[in-house]
């Protein structure tokens, strides 16, 4: 008994460690994926500045500003500048196409120019990953000069969902693994103490309570852990009614779940394993419980 406690507390010892280990990892992994995450939103930052310079340059201003670049959502960046700017259409399609092609994240993403007074949309078009799904109207048509704003939302990559969900979506996983491990190691249940050894004869059946066995006309039948507890209380109390309240109660209250068909499900089994013995019978007390009927 020791030696089975000192393993079941090693493995318990075990299964600790490699949770942590798992759970360690995990970690590890999600705040290496936000690194690299952070990492390229501000080279995102750094391309829609870039995208700002070379259309004031285009416009024919090589002193003024590109303001800091505005997050104004989650995904939505706008660009800002000191001065009033002129654009064509072509060449504000051309630059971001050529400078986001850098931004891996950027796969979609829809640009508004709006005008800074009352925010409406100057001119708009969107960009797809596959390009005959790209939306670019009034090619060639030059904006006058004003002041500008530009708008470009992204669509999301799901990388956000996966930082957030990557390491929440692990704990069931090493719950899972926990569970797996300690119904691997749970202890085989031991029968009561000074009942290891008992054999029981009734009719023409032994029944071997420690070898879980019945041999019935020189014939060995194999017994289940629970049928052999099931039977071990029947022998302990032959032609005698059993509650039927107190064989739920001794074989399934410690397992912390009690079924009412479980126990009809093994009556059944036990039945199909005495019937070699015909004078053996399991019978139903109806509204009481089970009886061992052994006729001599």
């Amino acid at each position: 008994m020791l030696d089975s406690r000192n393993l079941l507390s090693g493995k318990r010892k075990y299964l600790c460690g490699l949770i942590v280990l798992l759970f360690s990892c995990a970690i590890c992994a999600t705040f290496s994926m936000v690194g690299n995450d952070d990492f390229n939103f501000a080279r995102r930052e750094v391309l829609l500045r870039r995208i700002g310079d070379e259309l004031l340059t285009q416009s024919g201003d090589s002193k003024s500003r590109v303001l800091p670049v505005k997050k104004i959502a989650e995904n939505e960046y706008q660009i800002r500048f000191e001065n009033e700017l002129t654009f064509l259409p072509d060449s504000l399609v051309n630059t971001t196409t050529r400078l986001l092609a850098k931004d891996p994240l950027a796969c979609d993403y829809v640009v508004n120019v709006l005008t800074c007074g009352n925010s409406s949309v100057a001119y708009g078009y969107a960009i797809s990953k596959n390009k005959k799904d790209d939306i670019v109207p009034c090619r060639g048509r030059k904006q006058p000069r004003a002041c500008y704003m530009i708008n470009i939302k992204f669509k999301p990559t799901g990388i956000n969902t996966a930082k957030n969900g990557y390491l929440l979506g692990s704990l069931p996983f090493l719950a899972f693994v926990g569970f797996i491990f300690v119904r691997s190691v749970k202890p085989r249940r031991a029968l009561p103490s000074g009942q290891r050894t008992k054999i029981f004869t009734f009719g023409s059946v032994l029944f071997d309570a420690q070898e879980r066995q019945l041999i019935i006309n020189k014939k060995n039948v194999g017994l289940t852990g629970t049928e052999t507890r099931l039977l071990l209380i029947f022998a302990l109390s032959p032609n005698e009614t059993v509650e039927r309240s107190r064989l739920q109660k001794e074989i399934w209250e410690d397992e912390g779940v009690i079924v009412g068909r479980s126990l009809d499900m093994f009556i059944s089994k036990l039945r199909k394993k005495l019937e070699l013995d015909p004078s053996i019978k399991i019978v139903v007390i109806r509204g009481k419980g089970y009886k061992l009927e052994i006729n001599s």
